[in-house]
């Protein structure tokens, strides 16, 4: 973007020099000054407190927290991430565009950063394993950047589609037969974060008895909380195991065609994207899970669209990335040098956080996508994933463990309803995820488990020579049609009705049961 000459004073959003009042100008601003204030390079006045992004705020009422931020400073806002570590979070639709496509001046690299430069970073501060650097596609920018996406991304595209489903199917039904007869259920911990646990464990090869262990580290690692350091070890050191193990004896999980890939990654290489894979893509689908029942159990016209056939299970689950996105905010992107974003002094070093949920939410999308109204059918332009040559790669597996689990939760239990009132639900206070607590519900009944479409053998023509003569009444089809073009993992068609019972592995009864507690 065009922009003025930044000044050489400090642009970030804390108090290195004199400072003066607010004026009269757009967002409490002197007027014809940026956003940020009256330091002449920019920032907050001397003494005026940073808004935190953290604690029972961020958790209660982030919608509410941005929509504030966004009216006081406009599209980028100085926030605080801890106390003394400040950053800009932003929130423009526009800006966030502009910030991730410009890879040369918002680098991934967090070497960048001013703060633990600066000596501001205690070594066991609870943001240092979401900002810390490793050699990652997450923080890594140009030709390194493309070598190791590369190998994320063809590694994920040898799972088999159908497979997946069939494997979250049974898993999830296999959960659901292990609760109780009561008639209660928490849909957070007895199915939302334990399902995708238990189809990422058997994806890379870990034993699924890990589970349990893994779901909580992942969720100290995320929230940025006092164990956050001590689990982000425990979590390095389980995988970077398995990767050895897997050197040594190769499989066909995730871990060993990582390591099988023309990219030739390291052990540490392939340790930490297996630490990158495991925590973004679990609890984006736990938070994707929760997020859409919360919704199906809360807003009405939600419920009505959706079992009344005039919204499909995959666009509900577009609406909730447009609404409650799972990641709400990530870190992040540093400053190389001196710019102007959203009318805010950047200076070189500055961390911005891209705020996904913020920049749906911006007027500026809102207004096509008519947001707003809660009319959002499959629209797919929102930032839940990113953008820019950071743009999420595991989505598609993502979409179908989610899409498979809200499928066979609404079919198994057809007459869920909120156990308690909607304000009563908690939310975990994570800076970066939205995600509940626990999500209470009550049900009646269970419905038996759909029974799998019967195997179909290829078609094929039927070759001249022992083609059988047409009877009088007509030709006798040779075989059965041909499937068609569409793959069967990527449909949510139901299934036959009366093809025979479910042929699930027997395992995933007793293992789901485990997890439960019995």
């Amino acid at each position: 973007m065009s922009a003025p000459e930044p000044p050489r004073a400090s642009g970030c959003p804390v108090a290195h020099g004199t400072g003066t009042p607010y004026g009269t100008g757009p967002y409490g601003n002197p007027p014809g000054a940026p956003y940020g204030g009256g330091l002449p390079g920019g920032g907050l006045p001397v003494g005026a407190p940073l808004t935190p992004l953290y604690g029972q705020a961020v958790a209660d009422d982030p919608h509410g927290l941005y929509a504030r931020l966004r009216e006081r400073y406009g599209p980028v806002a100085p926030i605080e991430l801890e106390p003394g570590v400040e950053a800009w979070l932003v929130l423009g639709y526009g800006e966030l565009l502009e910030l991730t496509r410009n890879e040369a001046l918002f680098s991934k690299d967090s070497r960048h950063w001013r703060v633990p430069a600066e000596g501001r970073l205690a070594p066991d501060s609870r943001l240092q394993p979401m900002t810390a650097w490793r050699p990652t596609l997450l923080n890594l920018d140009g030709a390194e950047h493309q070598r190791l996406r590369a190998a994320v991304s063809d590694t994920l595209a040898q799972i088999d589609h159908r497979q997946l489903r069939e494997t979250t199917e049974a898993a999830a039904n296999g959960l659901i037969d292990s609760w109780g007869p009561d008639g209660t259920a928490d849909l957070i911990g007895q199915y939302a974060r334990a399902l995708p646990l238990l189809v990422s464990t058997q994806l890379i090869g870990l034993s699924p008895a890990s589970g349990p262990r893994m779901i909580e580290l992942i969720s100290h690692f995320v929230d940025s909380g006092l164990e956050s350091v001590r689990a982000a070890g425990e979590f390095q050191t389980i995988l970077s195991e398995l990767v050895r193990h897997r050197r040594a004896a190769p499989d066909a999980d995730l871990t060993s065609w990582l390591l099988a890939h023309p990219a030739a990654l390291t052990d540490e290489e392939a340790a930490h994207h297996l630490v990158v894979m495991m925590v973004a893509g679990n609890e984006t689908c736990i938070n994707w899970i929760g997020n859409t029942l919360r919704l199906l159990l809360t807003d009405r016209r939600f419920r009505a669209t959706l079992t009344g056939g005039r919204l499909t299970v995959s666009d509900a689950l577009e609406e909730v990335l447009w609404r409650d996105p799972p990641t709400q905010n990530f870190p992040g992107r540093w400053a190389t040098g001196d710019t102007v974003l959203g009318g805010q002094y950047i200076n070189a070093g500055d961390m911005l956080v891209l705020g996904l949920a913020a920049a749906n939410a911006d007027p500026a999308a809102q207004g096509s996508a008519s947001a707003a109204q809660g009319s959002l059918g499959g629209n797919r332009a929102h930032l839940a994933w990113g953008a820019g040559r950071h743009v999420c790669p595991a989505q598609h597996p993502a979409r179908i463990i989610v899409e498979t689990a809200i499928e066979t939760l609404l079919h198994r239990l057809p007459d869920l309803q909120l156990a308690v009132p909607p304000g009563e639900l908690a939310w975990r206070p994570s800076p970066w995820s939205r995600a509940l607590v626990a999500l209470p519900v009550l049900y009646s009944a269970f419905t038996p488990p759909r029974p799998p479409a019967p195997e179909r053998p290829a078609w094929t023509p039927p070759t001249t020579p022992t083609a059988p003569a047409p009877s009088p009444s007509g030709p006798t089809p040779s075989g059965p049609p041909p499937s068609g073009s569409t793959p069967s993992g990527a449909t949510s068609t139901g299934r036959t009705p009366g093809s025979g019972q479910p042929a699930r592995p027997s395992w995933w009864s007793s293992l789901a049961g485990w997890w439960s507690g019995r």
